[in-house]
């Protein structure tokens, strides 16, 4: 089992920023790729950002330019770096573990809520 614990989250004014971490733990897994989700009141979850264990990153376009996904794979934790912060971007922010013991899987974070006050 892994487990995967955010933090980070917090009430933050337009244009503030927020830096997220997430540490993923479990014996006997290699943890690979990670990464951040949000889900709004009423919307589905959606990609925010996700990193490879080698350091390949992929955005959404809503958060380019603003938000900067990094990892410490000795740590296996992942970081997001939330500038230029936005209303919209007021979420639950859930990171999104892929671990592999022999066969992969992918676990989650019990999230954080980020809020952004106009």
């Amino acid at each position: 089992q892994v487990q995967v614990v955010e933090s980070g989250g917090g009430l933050v004014q337009a244009g503030g920023s927020l830096r997220l971490s997430c540490a993923a733990s479990g014996s006997g897994f290699s943890i690979n790729d990670m990464g951040w989700y949000r889900q709004a009141p009423g919307k589905q979850r959606e990609l925010v950002a996700t990193i490879t264990r080698g350091g390949s990153t992929n955005y959404a376009d809503s958060v380019k330019g603003r938000f900067t996904i990094s990892r410490d794979s000795a740590k296996n934790t992942v970081y997001l770096q939330m500038n230029s912060l936005k209303p919209e971007d007021t979420a639950v922010y859930y990171c999104r573990t892929i671990a592999t013991s022999g066969a992969s899987f992918q676990y989650w974070g019990q999230g954080t809520q980020v809020t952004v006050s106009s």
